[in-house]
């Protein structure tokens, strides 16, 4: 299976398009879109987890490409921080996705779902946070604590993968002092080589579906762009309440996970 659409029917097909556009616009906006895409991709007859892991990151690279490109022209992020993250991110990204292949999910998932309701509760209680820009570090400082969190959000994001835009949100907002509205700028900067580098382990073992693959990035695309100009002309404070909508479904679904690993 090459392309992925020798078994699929017109009725998947459609399907993927929608996913690939939802999962688009809420990656655009806070992340979180593989939640989306991820399950979509899963009806594709034959299809293994591997498979659907490398051509979710296939489809997301189209989106997060255009809604940073998006973003940059509308927003202007600082590209003096968000580079140097999204090269570690990139690195990270690529040694988590060398563990994944030895490693199982589940292992790290129970973690995950902790980390996520502590992440909702501090956005609930604090909701001053993210609303201006108030850096909390300088110079050097700065940078450091940007580099890190590229490093360890871009090794989950190789490893598990689900939540990686919000967690590259809220470190942003909660760790160094940026507005939703702009960590959600840098986010997708660092959310696109992430995903880039995850694409480079998975593309020399053959596990992309390309056709599958270029139809949700076409879709992703889409949906990419509209979510960007949709989080620009709503502000930070939107931002904020999709954010805690997305984490709370990122709680539940990794739950249920972890709930059906222990059943079985």
């Amino acid at each position: 299976m090459i392309s992925g659409f020798e078994t699929i029917q017109l009725t998947t097909i459609i399907l993927i398009v929608v996913a690939g556009f939802a999962a688009g616009w809420v990656d655009a906006v806070v992340g979180g879109g593989g939640l989306i895409q991820l399950p979509a991709l899963l009806l594709v007859p034959g299809i293994t987890p591997v498979q659907a892991l490398a051509t979710n990151k296939m489809g997301s690279i189209f989106g997060t490409t255009t809604s940073a490109t998006t973003y940059y022209r509308r927003v202007g992020p600082d590209l003096k921080t968000a580079i140097p993250m999204a090269v570690i991110a990139l690195a990270g990204s690529f040694g988590g996705a060398i563990l994944a292949a030895s490693l199982p999910a589940s292992v790290f998932k129970p973690i995950i779902v902790l980390a996520l309701i502590a992440v909702a509760i501090f956005t609930a209680l604090r909701p001053s946070a993210g609303e201006l820009t108030a850096l909390r570090h300088d110079g050097h400082k700065h940078y450091v604590v940007a580099c890190l969190i590229g490093a360890v959000i871009g090794f989950y994001d190789g490893l598990i993968g689900p939540g990686t835009g919000s967690f590259l949100v809220i470190a942003l907002v909660s760790a160094m002092g940026y507005a939703f509205l702009e960590a959600s700028a840098k986010a997708k900067i660092v959310n696109m080589a992430t995903n880039a580098g995850a694409l480079i382990f998975f593309l020399p073992h053959g596990s992309l579906l390309w056709g599958v693959g270029l139809v949700l990035g076409l879709a992703n695309m889409a949906g990419g762009y509209l979510g960007a100009r949709t989080a620009v002309a709503r502000g930070s404070s939107f931002v904020r309440i999709v954010f805690l909508i997305v984490v709370a479904a990122l709680i539940i679904k990794l739950g249920v996970d972890v709930w059906n690993d222990n059943v079985s």
